[in-house]
Protein backbone atom coordinates (compact mmCIF):
# COMPACT_ATOMS: atom_id res chain seq x y z
CA UNK A 1 0.00 0.00 0.00
CA UNK A 2 1.64 3.38 -1.11
CA UNK A 3 1.04 6.25 1.10
CA UNK A 4 -0.86 9.49 -0.59
CA UNK A 5 -0.19 12.81 0.86
CA UNK A 6 -3.53 14.23 0.50
CA UNK A 7 -4.66 17.57 2.64
CA UNK A 8 -7.33 16.10 5.61
CA UNK A 9 -10.64 18.31 5.88
CA UNK A 10 -10.03 19.61 9.87
CA UNK A 11 -6.36 20.85 8.63
CA UNK A 12 -8.11 23.10 6.31
CA UNK A 13 -8.75 27.51 7.16
CA UNK A 14 -12.59 26.44 5.29
CA UNK A 15 -13.33 23.64 7.85
CA UNK A 16 -16.57 24.85 9.41
CA UNK A 17 -16.02 25.55 13.31
CA UNK A 18 -19.06 23.61 14.26
CA UNK A 19 -18.10 20.86 12.11
CA UNK A 20 -14.41 20.59 13.01
CA UNK A 21 -15.84 20.69 16.86
CA UNK A 22 -17.58 17.35 16.02
CA UNK A 23 -14.53 16.60 14.41
CA UNK A 24 -12.54 16.41 17.53
CA UNK A 25 -15.22 14.62 19.61
CA UNK A 26 -15.21 11.88 16.74
CA UNK A 27 -11.38 11.93 17.61
CA UNK A 28 -11.66 11.94 21.91
CA UNK A 29 -13.87 8.79 21.30
CA UNK A 30 -11.85 6.92 18.99
CA UNK A 31 -8.06 7.86 20.62
CA UNK A 32 -9.93 6.48 23.55
CA UNK A 33 -11.68 3.25 22.47
CA UNK A 34 -8.92 2.25 19.76
CA UNK A 35 -5.60 2.85 21.45
CA UNK A 36 -4.93 6.26 21.04
CA UNK A 37 -4.77 6.60 24.75
CA UNK A 38 -3.34 3.19 25.62
CA UNK A 39 -0.21 4.42 23.40
CA UNK A 40 0.42 7.38 24.87
CA UNK A 41 0.34 6.24 28.05
CA UNK A 42 2.80 3.62 27.64
CA UNK A 43 5.25 5.85 26.07
CA UNK A 44 5.42 8.08 29.14
CA UNK A 45 5.37 4.91 31.42
CA UNK A 46 8.14 4.07 29.46
CA UNK A 47 9.63 7.40 30.00
CA UNK A 48 9.05 7.13 33.32
CA UNK A 49 10.91 3.29 33.85
CA UNK A 50 14.19 4.92 31.64
CA UNK A 51 13.93 8.13 33.39
CA UNK A 52 13.23 7.44 37.22
CA UNK A 53 11.51 10.50 36.99
CA UNK A 54 7.84 10.70 38.61
CA UNK A 55 6.79 13.74 36.87
CA UNK A 56 6.85 15.34 33.92
CA UNK A 57 5.83 18.85 32.31
CA UNK A 58 4.56 17.91 28.77
CA UNK A 59 4.60 19.93 25.67
CA UNK A 60 1.21 18.53 23.69
CA UNK A 61 1.67 19.59 19.98
CA UNK A 62 -1.03 19.80 17.38
CA UNK A 63 -2.84 19.36 20.39
CA UNK A 64 -6.59 19.20 19.44
CA UNK A 65 -8.80 19.11 22.60
CA UNK A 66 -5.85 17.43 24.62
CA UNK A 67 -7.41 14.81 25.67
CA UNK A 68 -5.18 12.27 24.88
CA UNK A 69 -2.17 12.80 27.38
CA UNK A 70 -5.01 14.07 30.13
CA UNK A 71 -6.67 10.96 30.10
CA UNK A 72 -3.20 9.44 29.86
CA UNK A 73 -2.10 10.95 32.85
CA UNK A 74 -5.30 10.18 35.00
CA UNK A 75 -4.82 6.77 34.22
CA UNK A 76 -1.05 6.98 35.19
CA UNK A 77 -1.80 8.56 38.87
CA UNK A 78 -2.64 5.53 40.24
CA UNK A 79 1.20 4.36 39.26
CA UNK A 80 2.34 7.51 40.85
CA UNK A 81 3.44 9.56 37.90
CA UNK A 82 1.71 13.15 37.25
CA UNK A 83 1.69 15.24 34.14
CA UNK A 84 2.11 19.00 33.85
CA UNK A 85 0.53 19.91 30.38
CA UNK A 86 0.78 22.50 27.96
CA UNK A 87 -1.81 22.63 24.66
CA UNK A 88 -0.25 23.73 21.77
CA UNK A 89 -2.51 24.09 18.03
CA UNK A 90 -2.17 26.23 15.23
CA UNK A 91 -6.33 26.88 15.53
CA UNK A 92 -7.27 28.80 18.47
CA UNK A 93 -10.89 27.11 18.34
CA UNK A 94 -9.06 23.89 18.24
CA UNK A 95 -7.73 24.42 22.14
CA UNK A 96 -9.82 23.30 24.86
CA UNK A 97 -11.42 26.07 27.68
CA UNK A 98 -9.80 25.99 30.93
CA UNK A 99 -6.46 24.28 29.41
CA UNK A 100 -3.27 25.99 29.68
CA UNK A 101 -2.05 26.45 25.83
CA UNK A 102 -1.25 28.64 23.36
CA UNK A 103 -1.57 29.04 19.26
CA UNK A 104 1.79 28.38 17.22
CA UNK A 105 3.52 26.65 14.53
CA UNK A 106 4.62 23.33 15.40
CA UNK A 107 7.36 23.80 13.35
CA UNK A 108 8.92 26.86 15.03
CA UNK A 109 8.26 26.13 18.83
CA UNK A 110 8.43 29.66 20.62
CA UNK A 111 9.87 27.93 23.60
CA UNK A 112 13.83 27.74 24.89
CA UNK A 113 15.88 25.02 24.49
CA UNK A 114 14.51 22.23 27.41
CA UNK A 115 11.50 24.12 28.30
CA UNK A 116 10.01 20.42 28.94
CA UNK A 117 10.75 17.02 30.17
CA UNK A 118 8.66 15.58 26.85
CA UNK A 119 7.46 16.69 23.97
CA UNK A 120 4.47 14.57 22.70
CA UNK A 121 2.41 14.42 19.74
CA UNK A 122 -0.52 12.16 18.85
CA UNK A 123 -1.92 11.42 15.19
CA UNK A 124 0.17 14.08 14.14
CA UNK A 125 3.20 12.71 12.43
CA UNK A 126 1.20 11.47 9.50
CA UNK A 127 0.17 15.47 8.43
CA UNK A 128 4.16 15.69 7.39
CA UNK A 129 6.02 15.17 4.99
CA UNK A 130 9.49 12.90 5.36
CA UNK A 131 11.64 16.08 5.23
CA UNK A 132 8.97 18.12 7.38
CA UNK A 133 8.34 15.15 10.22
CA UNK A 134 12.31 15.09 10.53
CA UNK A 135 12.98 18.94 11.03
CA UNK A 136 9.52 18.55 13.40
CA UNK A 137 11.58 16.24 15.26
CA UNK A 138 14.73 18.52 15.20
CA UNK A 139 12.96 21.19 16.55
CA UNK A 140 10.91 19.20 19.29
CA UNK A 141 14.29 17.60 20.70
CA UNK A 142 15.24 21.01 21.17
CA UNK A 143 12.69 21.99 23.56
CA UNK A 144 12.88 18.65 25.12
CA UNK A 145 14.89 17.51 28.38
CA UNK A 146 14.46 14.38 27.86
CA UNK A 147 12.70 12.91 24.63
CA UNK A 148 10.25 13.28 21.65
CA UNK A 149 7.25 11.10 21.94
CA UNK A 150 5.48 10.04 18.63
CA UNK A 151 1.57 8.60 18.68
CA UNK A 152 0.58 7.85 14.97
CA UNK A 153 -1.02 5.18 12.52
CA UNK A 154 0.46 2.60 10.77
CA UNK A 155 -0.33 1.96 7.03
CA UNK A 156 -2.05 -1.14 6.16
CA UNK A 157 -4.89 -1.88 3.77
CA UNK A 158 -6.68 -3.62 6.72
CA UNK A 159 -6.85 -0.43 8.75
CA UNK A 160 -8.22 1.13 5.88
CA UNK A 161 -10.84 -1.79 6.06
CA UNK A 162 -11.22 -0.97 9.56
CA UNK A 163 -11.75 2.62 9.41
CA UNK A 164 -14.80 2.30 6.39
CA UNK A 165 -16.09 -0.42 9.07
CA UNK A 166 -16.00 2.58 11.65
CA UNK A 167 -18.08 5.28 9.49
CA UNK A 168 -20.95 4.66 11.87
CA UNK A 169 -19.42 5.54 15.35
CA UNK A 170 -18.23 9.12 13.39
CA UNK A 171 -21.31 11.72 13.74
CA UNK A 172 -19.22 13.98 11.59
CA UNK A 173 -18.93 13.28 7.52
CA UNK A 174 -15.37 15.45 8.19
CA UNK A 175 -13.83 12.69 10.84
CA UNK A 176 -15.07 9.69 7.60
CA UNK A 177 -12.89 11.99 4.44
CA UNK A 178 -10.12 12.50 7.26
CA UNK A 179 -10.05 9.41 8.68
CA UNK A 180 -9.45 7.57 5.35
CA UNK A 181 -6.66 9.90 4.45
CA UNK A 182 -5.31 9.63 7.63
CA UNK A 183 -4.10 6.05 7.06
CA UNK A 184 -3.53 6.70 3.19
CA UNK A 185 -0.72 9.06 4.56
CA UNK A 186 0.32 7.52 7.40
CA UNK A 187 3.94 6.06 7.36
CA UNK A 188 5.21 2.09 8.06
CA UNK A 189 7.14 1.70 11.49
CA UNK A 190 10.45 1.16 8.85
CA UNK A 191 9.55 4.46 7.40
CA UNK A 192 9.48 6.50 10.34
CA UNK A 193 12.40 4.73 11.55
CA UNK A 194 14.54 5.84 9.06
CA UNK A 195 13.07 9.62 8.41
CA UNK A 196 13.65 10.19 12.56
CA UNK A 197 16.86 8.58 12.53
CA UNK A 198 18.42 11.81 10.58
CA UNK A 199 16.52 13.94 13.13
CA UNK A 200 19.91 16.14 14.97
CA UNK A 201 20.29 15.56 18.65
CA UNK A 202 18.46 12.14 18.75
CA UNK A 203 20.37 9.52 20.45
CA UNK A 204 18.26 6.58 19.99
CA UNK A 205 15.14 5.73 18.75
CA UNK A 206 12.83 3.02 20.79
CA UNK A 207 9.75 1.79 18.35
CA UNK A 208 6.75 -0.12 19.43
CA UNK A 209 3.37 -1.21 17.58
CA UNK A 210 0.43 -1.19 19.73
CA UNK A 211 -3.91 -1.73 19.63
CA UNK A 212 -5.57 -1.31 16.00
CA UNK A 213 -2.86 0.06 14.27
CA UNK A 214 -1.07 2.31 16.15
CA UNK A 215 2.84 2.65 16.80
CA UNK A 216 4.69 4.25 19.75
CA UNK A 217 7.70 6.46 19.26
CA UNK A 218 10.57 7.59 21.74
CA UNK A 219 13.00 9.64 20.30
CA UNK A 220 15.34 10.33 23.19
CA UNK A 221 17.59 13.50 23.74
CA UNK A 222 21.32 12.93 23.60
CA UNK A 223 22.04 13.90 26.83
CA UNK A 224 25.76 14.28 26.51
Amino acid sequence: MQRVNTEEVLDSDLCPPLEAQTSLRDLCRINRWFGGVSTTRCLIERAASVTGQKHFSVLEVASGFGEVPREAGRQLTRKGITLDITDLDRVPSHLQRGHRGLVADAMALPFRDGSFDLVNCSLFAHHLEPTELAAFASEALRVSRRAVLINDLIRHPLHLALVYAGFLLMRSHVSRIDGLASVKRAYTPKEIRQILSSAATAQKIELSCHYLFRMGIIVWKDQG
